[in-house]
């Protein structure tokens, strides 16, 4: 399985592997999804709250993005299809 901060910052696939911003996860991984969206890393913020997989962690993420963006997505499949966020089968993680 996929650590949480590997998936948090995938920024694409070549196959069945995860490619990683090594830098990013670096420096932001350890914030909660609420931070991240409070830092401005509005994908990595609902990445971080599909990983959860906790209603609290989307509602939150979905507060400070609506506010800054003016917006109403409430549920996830709508937040899913803005930012191309979805759990996918990962068999190696490459981090650049």
């Amino acid at each position: 399985m996929v650590s949480r901060e590997d998936f948090i910052f995938t920024i694409g696939f070549d196959g069945g592997t995860a490619i990683v911003d090594g830098k990013a996860k670096a420096q932001y991984g350890k914030l909660g999804t609420k931070a991240l969206a409070e830092a401005g890393l509005y994908r990595s913020a609902f990445a971080s709250a599909v990983f959860s997989g906790s209603p609290d962690d989307l509602r939150d993420f979905a507060a400070v993005f609506n506010a800054k963006a003016g917006t109403s997505y409430a549920t996830e499949a709508e937040f899913s299809r803005l930012f191309g966020v979805k759990k996918e089968t990962i068999k190696r993680v490459m981090v650049l």
